[in-house]
């Protein structure tokens, strides 16, 4: 299935490398203004569906764009075409094709391909995770206050509000924040050790299911605020040595998983 995926992720990464060298433009919109979609996330979507079904007839398919069928083997891929497509859109190269196979309800293989940045997350359930066939580790770094923390926002003006309050507490007690525009590479630069910890409210299974596998085999601790799994409220992706003291922050009332 990891082969599958990368397969097929290399060749809806070239799609979207070919559309961007014209014009872009957003199509339609979803949660809000600002939450585009192009017509190059669809040709996305149905290239990546097309193939896997090609491949494998009875697995099911979860895709940002629409796709939502069950299946009847036990296998759903969970498939974001275009992660990132602000960036997209400004022909910025932070953006993905992200695609996860998930067995009986756990994500076992996971590709996050960034073809415009020349990289290529890859992660096996057990097996651990790679960045261009390197093996990923995580951070080194065991202090909050050292550590490079990345993040992301929502598209709502109230989830905004209610997320930048949540930075003020975050700022002042770590090395920087970045925000980069795209959560399946955000995860990946966390087990990279390229950012040393990482989270946000809003995700979608389509967002981090392939990441957060690879942060995972990275030997990041991944999950949500008092034990929670990852899910829409939060996801935080650390090593141990910063994952507790980044969740006690986020904990804090107002906490980061609430709007």
């Amino acid at each position: 299935m990891l082969a599958l995926a990368l397969d097929v992720a290399h060749e809806a990464g070239d799609l979207l490398l070919r559309g961007r060298s014209g014009d872009v433009v957003a199509e339609t919109t979803k949660t809000s203004p600002t939450d585009v979609v192009t017509a190059l996330d669809r040709a996305s979507e149905e290239l990546v569906a097309s193939r896997l079904r090609e491949a494998r007839p009875g697995d099911g398919l979860l895709g940002e764009e629409g796709a939502d069928d069950p299946g009847t083997s036990g296998v759903r891929w969970i498939v974001d075409p275009l992660d990132g497509t602000v960036n997209f859109l400004y022909n910025l190269p932070n953006w993905a094709v992200s695609i996860a196979a998930e067995v009986d309800g756990q994500v076992v293989a996971g590709v996050v391909h960034a073809p415009a940045l020349g990289v290529t997350y890859t992660a096996a359930l057990g097996d651990g995770s790679a960045r261009n066939g390197v093996p990923l580790a995580g951070s080194a770094v065991t202090d909050l206050a050292h550590a490079l923390v990345a993040t992301g926002f929502g598209y709502t003006v109230q989830r905004r509000i209610a997320q930048v309050t949540v930075l003020t507490r975050v700022v002042p007690q770590v090395r920087d924040i970045r925000r980069m525009g795209a959560a399946s590479l955000d995860l990946g630069a966390a087990a990279a050790g390229l950012v040393d910890a990482y989270y946000e409210r809003g995700l979608h299974p389509w967002d981090h299911a392939a990441g957060a596998l690879v942060a995972t085999e990275a030997g990041l601790r991944v999950g949500g605020l008092h034990g929670r799994p990852i899910s829409n409220d939060l996801v935080i992706a650390a090593p141990p040595a910063l994952f507790d003291a980044l969740h006690d922050i986020l904990a804090t009332d107002p906490p980061a998983d609430r709007d």
